[in-house]
């Protein structure tokens, strides 16, 4: 029987708030542009024809809490503070009603960006890959279990570096619904517990640099928190 030239790594795994069990991180989805305003500020429009996506590896996860040193290849790192919805259950080709049960949990995520990659290769209408999907760039704090949010839309998302409001809104403010975007997604992939969904960033992203401290939140679930050290 032929074997593995060398070990896989493990997948990672997310902490669920007050409970020893973890939830292992399969694949992670971003969505762009899902709150108006933050288009605005990057000058761009919202596609309300459809929302759009790109993905992270999952071994970019990384929890809340931690040091990470300021990323090579980049003079601008920017934070982005999102929702983040955990999948407990497969879909495909799913309807909304459908899509919104299949909710296992939510977190407060930050998706870090290299915006000086990011915007080079949208100027040249390449990937973004070297500006998102990179080691280390997928911040999670703990998972709360969806049965404890009554609903998604009246809560404040929030995040400051160094003590200062940078970055406030409401989760009212996302262009696609949730449910709207596993059902979009399951479309156009076998969605699996595992999965999680950064729903997009409000208006007020910024750059930061080394010893800068980054906090984030949104109503009733576990903040998130960040420290940027120094470049490697």
């Amino acid at each position: 029987m032929a074997q593995r030239l060398f070990a896989d790594p493990p997948y990672p795994a997310a902490a669920i708030r007050g409970e020893e069990t973890l939830y292992p991180v399969h694949r992670i989805f971003c969505v762009g542009r899902n709150y108006a305003e933050h288009a605005k500020e990057m000058g761009v429009e919202v596609d309300r024809e459809a929302p759009f996506y790109f993905l992270k590896d999952a071994q970019a996860l990384v929890p809340s809490g931690a040091v990470l040193p300021y990323p090579c290849g980049t003079s601008n790192y920017h934070y982005e503070m999102e929702l983040v919805v955990a999948l407990g259950a497969p879909l495909f080709r799913a309807g909304t009603a459908e899509a919104g049960k299949a909710v296992f949990g939510y977190a407060c995520g930050l998706d870090m960006t290299r915006r000086d990659l990011q915007l080079e290769a949208r100027a040249k209408g390449r990937p973004w890959d070297l500006g998102k999907n990179f080691e280390r760039s997928a911040v999670l704090a703990p998972i709360l279990r969806a049965a404890a949010v009554a609903e998604i839309g009246p809560q404040r998302i929030w995040l400051s570096v160094d003590g200062a409001i940078r970055q406030e809104a409401h989760l009212s403010d996302l262009v696609w619904r949730v449910d709207e975007l596993l059902s979009h997604l399951s479309h156009y992939y076998h969605l699996q517990p595992g999965d999680l969904v950064f729903t997009g960033t409000p208006a007020g992203v910024g750059a930061v640099t080394p010893g800068a401290v980054i906090a984030g939140g949104i109503d009733g679930l576990p903040d998130v928190t960040l420290t940027i050290g120094a470049a490697e």
